[in-house]
């Protein structure tokens, strides 16, 4: 179950049929300045299929965001990422260039941490964000989370952000 619609937002299961607006986004040099690379197509559609995967074992994923309207925005959820060694549950967000700066990510990412406080799976959320991206440290930031230097990343260029849940 994605968590509850927002004012503005639908979040949704991704399937297939969102490859071409998925591949879009994680296509976007913009939209993924802070990753090692754009996805190709190829990488999408695992990423769903990764996404799919999650669902069904955990309950919960990287979910799509629409505006109430239908308009594809983003990705949006909740996944288990590996910091100090062992799992914590992530919550992360990607926007399309055209629709960033209007809230979206934060809107969304507000459900999320509503949802994962009422699935109770984790006393603690984490937000793993390359320390050169400010836009999303500011989401990370709008939620109540906060830089935690005692939590670390595998990869030396992202800092962990954390908010007890």
């Amino acid at each position: 179950m994605p968590p509850r619609n927002t004012p503005r937002l639908h979040l949704r299961e991704m399937t297939d049929d969102d490859l071409d607006e998925m591949a879009a986004l994680l296509g976007d040099s913009r939209v993924m300045e802070y990753y090692p690379h754009p996805k190709d197509r190829t990488e999408v559609a695992e990423w769903i299929r990764w996404s799919r995967r999650s669902y069904a074992e955990h309950g919960f994923g990287l979910w799509l965001v629409e505006t109430r309207t239908g308009e594809f925005i983003g990705d949006c959820g909740l996944t288990w990422q590996t910091v100090n060694g062992i799992p914590h549950l992530e919550v992360g967000y990607h926007v399309k260039a055209a629709a960033q700066g209007k809230g979206f990510a934060t809107e969304a990412a507000r459900a999320c941490v509503d949802h994962a406080r009422d699935l109770a799976v984790s006393p603690v959320l984490v937000a793993v964000i390359h320390h050169d991206n400010r836009p999303s440290q500011r989401v990370a930031d709008k939620l109540g989370m906060h830089r935690n230097p005692d939590l670390r990343h595998k990869s030396p260029v992202h800092d962990v952000f954390s908010l007890d849940l």
